[in-house]
């Protein structure tokens, strides 16, 4: 048996049919054939070869900050570096960190140092890992802008290096496969004086805990913004939207732009809700939204 396999190879953790709901920051998520931790970089490419000789489904995913799992079962193996892969190291301004790393450390570590560039993300959930495939960027900065190379595993589980001209990186958009997983990234930031860059942290810092909700769980932002001057919350707001519940998933009437779990929200509660926003939006500016959660069905 495949999971048997796994299981006798692997020193991290395996979950046999886990539910997806304890790994997402919405809570929403029916069980995947197994849930797997790797222990290191090594045990990791022998699980991805063994899956793949298998011809076995797999997703690769960070701490589930901005992820919407159907309820239903699915036939996949989830793998995640989070709470796993997290060596971290930093050479005067040079950044190398594994994909599990928080993202929330990599700044806090970057602006312990005077490195400056990414004190914008601060708040920012999620893994190192996640946010590169995201592209994760705030007040005017991207991840990807200081980007010196990616190690990814493929399918085969051949290890490769990637420079930032092999890689198309878009708001919100990397071009990284599915079957790749990132391993782990190098960043090159600039030093800077320390009280600018704790400014800049202020300003981000004071600005997104006074924009976002916190009270119910939820996601992050549920669509891409259309282009830089016109915000997808503003948009979703000027149609009235704001407050809308559908079964217990709500529009946020704090931020247009966030959807929240209000009371054990269905994925299809969720669904319909997005799918609601973008008819409405389509219809009344002939704007079609994007959306920026990932979705698994």
């Amino acid at each position: 048996m495949l999971l048997s396999k796994i299981k006798n190879i692997s020193k991290g953790i395996v979950l046999d049919n886990e539910l997806m709901s304890k790994h997402t920051s919405y809570g929403i998520g029916g069980k995947v054939l197994a849930y797997i931790r790797p222990f290191d970089k090594y045990e990791l490419i022998k699980i991805i070869k063994l899956l793949n000789e298998n011809n076995s489904k797999i997703y690769f995913v960070g701490s589930g900050s901005n992820l919407l799992v159907n309820d239903k079962k699915i036939n996949a193996y989830i793998i995640t570096p989070a709470k796993a892969l997290k060596l971290f190291n930093i050479d005067d301004n040079i950044i190398t960190a594994e994909s599990g790393v928080m993202l929330g450390k990599v700044v806090k570590e970057s602006i312990k140092h005077n490195l400056t560039g990414l004190e914008g993300l601060v708040g920012v959930p999620g893994t190192l890992g996640g946010a590169l495939m995201m592209n994760a960027g705030a007040w005017g900065a991207e991840i990807s802008n200081y980007l010196i190379s990616v190690d990814i595993v493929s399918n085969n589980g051949e290890i490769k290096k990637l420079y930032p001209d092999d890689i198309e990186f878009k708001y919100r958009y990397s071009s990284f496969s599915s079957n790749e997983f990132i391993l782990s990234a190098k960043f090159k930031l600039n030093k800077a004086n320390r009280a600018d860059i704790n400014k800049r942290k202020q300003i981000a810092s004071k600005g997104r805990i006074r924009s976002q909700p916190l009270k119910f769980r939820s996601a992050g932002s549920v669509f891409k913004n259309p282009h830089k001057k016109l915000a997808a919350g503003l948009l979703i707001d000027k149609v009235g939207l704001k407050g809308t519940r559908y079964g217990h998933a709500e529009i946020s009437d704090h931020h247009a732009n966030f959807m929240e779990n209000i009371n054990n929200a269905s994925s299809q509660d969720a669904l319909y809700l997005i799918n609601f926003v973008q008819q409405k939006i389509n219809n009344t500016f002939n704007i079609s939204l994007q959306p920026e959660v990932s979705i698994f069905q």
